[in-house]
């Protein structure tokens, strides 16, 4: 047990100090501290010591060197149990810190805010991250609260203790410290690993959602991510594991289309999607690729929904709808059902990298972000593309980039007829997804097929002809390219090849 006898406090945001400095001064413990710190306590009335009286020094080079001294840094770092440090301190009159309330300059605020560099550099913390480092490592003997997001937690523990802490309570707040350094540095480190770019991963997340379990019941799952700084939720249950995944790539999904859309999603994958003029009609469609997966779907649009478009949805069984809006008629009829999850889209997915684990390390790769023009599209064969095939196609190519490989798309009239999904070959995937769109009554006369890989032989267009498909996308790479290609011309088949392959695992 250590009683609290001084405090060092020099913090960037004041809100939520004045109750903890109050408390200090009631508890009669020696208060240091500097620059506008220095002043915010002053101006509650209470007559704190300064730093630079402390040391001798005042704060010099604009602010970057103001508690960086032995006087401060002994009386923090200095074994109360060590006979050596205790005559080294009295032999240079260095006083005892025993607790040391910091936080950082807000460098990702400053970073996010587009700022020039010099004023980015400029919020990069010294003093703040020495004292936080140095106060954890001695947490046997001192306290540290180095973020403002600990002191509801540490104003209970004066209040509860009255400036008495125990060794398992120093222990956490170093955690907490470890946690708000490493983070800290991450964030530097990243930023300027954007021009250097040394083969070293680093993410860091410091805010985490215990989730109600993993993909299963056995499995424990967190998030660690800001979903409110995604979503606002309106309604249903709390979001869990598998959930997520399905809001990931479902917003993935619709982010690639410009038209008005709507996406149906089951398992990360599209079930059903089709763009028309108006959000009711392009539901409609959507559902009729695939009415039986899209029972306990997630839905997603890109328009704000409307009254007309939410009575549509309402008799379908859905876990969640995602928009970047609602109205206030369509608010009131979707809530009808109390677990369904209705969430309002903040802000897109701007995250450009992605990572798993694999066996004892972690793969990173470039997110998938290329996106087939139709204006680019020409046909490989004589038979030459029209307009509406090249919307198709361009349409087609966006579902198959984010569906399960091995993958193959049907497409008519910017509607998904039928997609064939995870299967361990094109060829199988190819005849899930006509023996589907005949299921459902669809024509696929006329109708377009995307695959996200290149065919190594033309099996796949065979039977693609012979269901009634007339144009092909596929990236093109093997090397019977030409076996493909010369089916399709004998056959008055068009097909356009794009150079990119568009695996998903």
């Amino acid at each position: 047990m250590k009683k609290i006898k001084s405090a060092l406090v020099s913090v960037f945001y004041k809100d939520g100090l004045e109750e903890i400095v109050r408390k200090l001064d009631e508890l009669g413990i020696t208060i240091y501290s500097t620059g506008g710190t220095y002043s915010f306590i002053e101006g509650l009335g209470i007559k704190p010591i300064s730093v630079e009286s402390l040391t001798g020094y005042p704060s010099i080079l604009g602010g970057r060197v103001k508690t960086l001294h032995p006087q401060v840094m002994g009386g923090i770092l200095n074994r109360r149990d060590n006979e050596g440090d205790k005559k080294e301190i009295e032999e240079y009159g260095i006083p005892e810190i025993d607790l040391v309330i910091v936080d950082l300059y807000p460098f990702e605020k400053t970073v996010s805010s587009d700022a020039k560099e010099e004023d980015i550099i400029e919020k990069i913390d010294i003093g703040g991250i020495s004292l936080i480092r140095a106060c954890a490592k001695n947490f046997k003997d001192v306290v540290i609260v180095p973020s403002v997001d600990n002191y509801t937690e540490f104003l209970a523990i004066l209040n509860e203790k009255q400036g008495i802490t125990d060794l398992s309570i120093r222990r956490r707040f170093a955690t907490y410290a470890f946690e708000v350094s490493s983070h800290y540095d991450t964030a530097i480190f990243n930023y300027f690993n954007k021009e250097t770019q040394l083969p070293v991963f680093k993410k860091s997340y410091s805010i985490a959602k215990t989730l109600r379990y993993g993909e299963n019941p056995h499995q424990k799952g967190v998030f660690f991510g800001d979903l409110d700084a995604c979503f606002e939720q309106f309604n249903g249950k709390e979001i869990s594991y598998n959930n997520i995944g399905d809001i990931d790539a479902a917003c993935s999904l619709i982010d690639d289309f410009e038209e008005t859309t709507f996406a149906i999603i089951k398992h990360n994958n599209a079930c059903g999607l089709a763009s028309r003029e108006n959000l009711k009609d392009a539901y409609i469609d959507a559902l009729s690729a695939d009415p039986l997966s899209a029972f306990g779907g997630v839905l997603v649009c890109n328009r704000a929904i409307d009254k007309e478009a939410a009575e549509e949805m309402n008799s379908l069984f859905m876990e969640i709808c995602i928009a970047p809006d609602y109205s206030k008629e369509a608010l009131d009829i979707l809530k009808s059902k109390k677990n369904r999850i209705l969430l309002k889209r903040k802000q897109t997915n701007n995250e450009t990298i992605q990572f798993r684990t694999a066996l004892n390390g972690i793969m990173v790769q470039d997110k998938d972000s290329v996106v087939e023009k139709a204006d680019a599209m020409e046909s490989v064969t004589s038979t030459p593309l029209t307009k509406e095939q090249k919307q198709d196609l361009s349409f087609a190519n966006k579902i198959v980039k984010h569906t399960k490989s091995n993958a193959i798309v049907l497409v008519k009239n910017n509607q998904l007829i039928a997609s064939g999904t995870g299967q361990t070959s094109r060829v199988d995937a190819l005849n899930q997804a006509i023996e589907k769109a005949k299921h459902f009554g669809f024509d696929l006369n006329g109708s377009v097929m995307a695959s996200d890989a290149f065919f190594p032989f033309p099996d796949c267009v065979e039977i693609a002809h012979k269901a009634g498909i007339k144009a092909v996308i596929h990236p093109g790479g093997s090397i019977n390219d030409n076996k493909s290609i010369d089916y399709c011309q004998e056959n008055n088949m068009a097909m356009t090849l794009t150079g990119y392959r568009h695996f998903k695992h």
